[in-house]
């Protein structure tokens, strides 16, 4: 697969990343670990159906590393995701949290024979300053208690960052992996619904459809572009187009009703659009386009 396949691949991610808050948000009472639990548990039968059906199902064992880091990654910034909404205030966290697409361009720079563009770094600024507008304003509010949901929603941050970027070292495992990570992953989270949590099964047929729909969507197919997107495409300019995340969920929330359209959501649009084509625009022939300028090697 190209580099610029498996960019685009990566993008497809993000344009699902897109629906988490919607379809989370219709999932009603259900708590955050058995949501969890029951979403990871789909989207591992997903990824098991989809290898089996392209008889690549022996590919889908992974190794004791990649299990790790995929445990590290899936889990753990899901986990501290949860954790923050519980000690601050949603749309804070939120923005804290969405420090990971600034924190991928700059650790990009850490692969081997990565180098970090100025139009990388003008492009992530410029995606940042986007998403503080979205929510800008609000930090005001926060109560003390909240220090400790911040905290959290940075840790994720740097976890699914981190996550990502270390993904590119192990670009040789196979991504039907990440369908038996998801599995433990969903293993881990029911152990922690019953230690934490009282179950609440989904009321009615829109928060059933709302479950499946993160299963098999923001927290399914999402996770197995990504891996595709960080192994083998351009991770400067995914950690730069993530920035669309938060607008594109703030966008199709507003369409549903959720939320009502806004100056600042209009201008953190056209910053996005900008960041985007200042991290984009580089001869074709940059070293950054080809996966062998973070593996080591042409592949």
């Amino acid at each position: 697969m190209s580099s610029r396949t498996a960019t685009l691949t990566g993008l497809g991610a993000i344009a699902l990343w897109s629906l988490l808050a919607l379809f989370t948000a219709a999932t009603g009472a259900v708590p955050p670990f058995q949501l969890a639990a029951m979403t990871f548990a789909i989207a591992g039968a997903l990824g098991i159906t989809v290898a089996a059906a392209r008889g690549r199902l022996s590919y889908a064992s992974p190794s004791c590393a990649g299990l790790a880091l995929g445990l590290y990654g899936l889990f753990g910034d899901t986990a501290l995701y949860f954790a923050a909404l519980k000690f601050a205030p949603p749309a804070e966290a939120n923005l804290v949290h969405y420090l990971w697409p600034l924190l991928i361009v700059l650790f990009a720079a850490l692969l081997p024979g990565g180098r970090l563009q100025p139009r990388h770094l003008v492009g992530a600024v410029l995606g940042f300053a986007a998403t503080a507008l979205l929510i800008g304003g609000r930090f005001g509010g926060a109560g003390a208690n909240a220090v400790l949901g911040f905290c959290f929603a940075l840790l994720g941050a740097f976890v699914w960052a981190s996550y990502s970027v270390a993904s590119r070292r192990l670009a040789e495992v196979p991504t039907e992996t990440v369908a038996v990570t998801c599995l433990a992953a969903s293993a881990l989270a029911a152990a922690c619904h019953l230690l934490f949590e009282a179950t609440r099964w989904p009321v009615g047929a829109s928060e059933w459809f709302a479950v499946f729909g993160l299963g098999l969507g923001p927290i399914g197919a999402a996770f197995f572009l990504w891996d595709i997107g960080m192994k083998k495409g351009d991770v400067p300019l995914l950690g730069v187009a993530s920035y669309a995340a938060p607008v594109l969920s703030t966008l199709t929330l507003v369409l549903a009703g959720y939320a009502e359209p806004t100056a600042a959501l209009a201008a953190s649009c056209v910053l996005i659009v900008a960041g985007a084509v200042i991290a984009t625009f580089a001869p074709a022939r940059a070293s950054a386009a080809s996966p062998g300028a973070y593996s080591g090697k042409r592949r």
